[in-house]
């Protein structure tokens, strides 16, 4: 299949524990230094790694999330004759319900969409409130505030998106009903669904939701206990709240008395916050020109600013194919993974490891000094991603780690802007479909943190996203592009990505991760492993992950062989084996020996999600 080859072998992976809850994975610390080894964990613990992950095939459509019942959904809505963004709309409102601390109707998310005759980018992402000042998350003395000071609470809450975005894009490509399509995630609220292991394990492992009364009135027993793995949890009100919004549109939310409660509870919380109505009111998402660039026989398209994820994805395989051409010793096309004694099965050669960990190190270490909302910020895009001058910050990378590197010099830079130093963490969640006339969707979804802001609405989670943006707004008489400034949105590493066949213009595939500022790794490890490596979407997904955020090359806890670490040590590499909590899914278009093109999916093994099509 045009560049996309399914490799015909099995993944023998052992099974490793079932779920556990490591506290530290949800510990919320102080600001972090984005260039330092000491990085924050992932944003949300793991559901242990499952070993029954198989590819699954479909002729007409599929549909893959985070949580089976959201795929169900985007499923069902396919199957009635809906489009790629009808069934994200159906997975969204789902996952509010059924993945609250990832996600939902109180955050904001990024769309890239295939119509069948062009790329489109939808902004959803949150907005800081008119009255945001740079300085609202330091503390009086002037010292960032430590993380949790800032994200419990109303201080945190910027104004919510998502719905605006995927109202946009269904205008434009929806083929269902509006209202339609939350009949599931209407249908599962009032009638309840049994709350999963690893629900239950976020809900004990989080100390902040006893402070919150709704919160504990929903997920909490009497005694203040977690409510147990299996469950029956209902949400009358959420159940309410999605009749309006079917019946209205976004408006319910943005107005009325779903708006008017919103702000109330923002601003009369301890932690008092900025929200107020008329940012609501005000809010409008964003049509953005995507970002497609050439990689070998593939155009690669992902997210513009405020995002950093397409920047990065650009530049990583921009740096790869640099580095390919320079000397073809370099090429990843021949590094095939191999088996051995690991957890997984099957793991990249040290190489690849080595030269793919330095392409991330370089593309953080721009991502720090120069991404932020663009229509604040002059981001120098066209430099960043530039073949001259990726071609010379390939030229940094050689046969031993350079351990930390430093931003480069595009051209296009207006402002010398210090680098951000904020805390690297975000709660996320991915959908993809695609329809029965070609279309395709990749959503990634947030509330940021786990569950958010602690906030809770009429049954529904508001985000934490103003500790997305830089905690310091400037260091040394510089100001950090990703200061904060009223209306601005916060940057992002969320990199919903759509691959096409650069001599056919025939799309290939849709990929997204949650994961916090660990999505750039996750997202562009599978698409090497999809592109370079031909593997099936669920073992590109299901190889372990790795890469270096510009300070420790990262290695996925027991899931790498004792001879790969040593390599990388003797390379010069400092390891640090965590837990990387990906949730990457993906849909990739294959062609049978007579040329016919079906679908193939995948879903991380490391969440509960599915891939489901027919």
């Amino acid at each position: 299949m045009n560049g996309v080859q399914r490799v015909l072998f099995t993944l023998r992976l052992q099974r490793l524990t079932s779920l556990s809850v490591i506290a530290a994975a949800l510990s919320l610390g102080a600001c972090h230094n984005a260039s330092s080894p000491d990085l924050p964990p992932a944003p949300e613990l793991g559901s242990g790694y499952r070993t029954d992950m198989h590819v699954r095939h479909a002729e007409r459509h599929m549909a893959a999330a985070a949580n089976p019942l959201a795929a169900e959904a985007g499923r069902s809505i396919l199957r009635q004759g809906g489009s790629a963004i009808d069934a994200a709309i159906a997975m969204q409102a789902v996952l509010t319900l059924v993945e609250p601390q990832s996600s939902g109707i109180g955050g904001g998310a990024f769309i890239m969409l295939w119509d069948g005759k062009q790329v489109r980018a939808y902004d959803g992402r949150e907005t800081a409130p008119a009255s945001a000042t740079p300085d609202m998350l330091l503390n009086a003395d002037g010292t960032p505030m430590a993380f949790a000071q800032a994200q419990i609470g109303g201080r945190s809450v910027a104004t919510p998106g998502v719905l605006r975005a995927l109202k946009m894009a269904h205008e434009q490509s929806g083929r269902l009903p509006w209202a339609q399509l939350f009949a599931p995630a209407i249908q599962l609220s009032e009638q309840g669904f049994a709350i999963s292991a690893r629900l239950h394990s976020l809900i004990a492992a989080d100390r902040y939701i006893s402070q919150s009364p709704d919160m504990a009135a929903y997920f909490l027993n009497a005694d203040g206990s977690p409510k147990a793995t299996g469950t029956l949890l209902k949400n009358p009100a959420l159940a309410n709240v999605f009749k309006r919004i079917a019946k209205e549109g976004p408006d319910a939310l943005y107005h009325g008395p779903i708006a008017e409660e919103i702000a109330r509870k923002v601003q009369g919380h301890h932690n008092t916050g900025r929200l107020a109505l008329n940012d609501l009111q005000a809010y409008r998402a964003k049509e953005r020109a995507p970002l497609c660039t050439d990689y070998k026989r593939w155009q690669v398209c992902g997210m513009p600013p405020p995002s950093s994820g397409g920047v990065a994805i650009a530049q990583i395989l921009g740096t790869l194919q640099a580095l390919e051409a320079r000397d073809p010793r370099w090429a990843l096309a021949p590094l095939k993974p191999v088996k051995t004694a690991t957890a997984a099965g099957l793991e990249p050669l040290p190489e690849a490891v080595h030269l793919i960990a330095e392409a991330d190190r370089l593309a953080y270490a721009d991502r720090a000094q120069y991404v932020a909302d663009q229509d604040f910020v002059a981001v120098p895009v066209a430099g960043l991603i530039a073949p001259g001058y990726l071609a010379s910050r390939a030229a940094l990378i050689g046969e031993r780690s350079m351990g930390v590197a430093k931003p480069g010099q595009p051209a296009g830079v207006q402002v010398a802007y210090a680098p951000d130093r904020s805390p690297l963490r975000i709660s996320t969640s991915q959908v993809v479909a695609v329809d029965d006339q070609g279309g395709a969707v990749s959503m990634t979804t947030t509330i940021e943190a786990a569950f958010g802001s602690h906030v809770m609405v009429q049954g529904f989670l508001l985000n934490n996203q103003m500790t997305d943006f830089s905690f310091i707004p400037e260091e040394n008489g510089q100001p950090v592009a990703n200061r904060i400034e009223p209306g601005k949105r916060p940057r992002s590493s969320m990199a919903p990505t759509l691959v096409f066949d650069r001599q056919s213009g025939e799309l290939l595939a849709t990929v997204g991760s949650p994961g916090g500022s660990q999505i750039i790794e996750y997202v562009s490890k599978s698409l090497v492993g999809m592109l370079d490596w031909n593997l099936d979407p669920q073992a590109a997904i299901s190889l372990p992950n790795f890469g270096s955020r510009n300070g420790a090359t990262e290695l996925e806890r027991g899931l790498f062989s004792a001879q790969l670490k040593a390599a990388l040590k003797d390379r010069g590499h400092a390891l640090s084996e965590i837990d990387m909590t990906s949730g990457t899914q993906a849909i990739v278009r294959v062609r049978d020996a007579q040329g016919k093109a079906t679908w193939s999916g995948g879903a991380d093994p490391r969440r509960e999600g599915e891939a489901l099509g027919d």
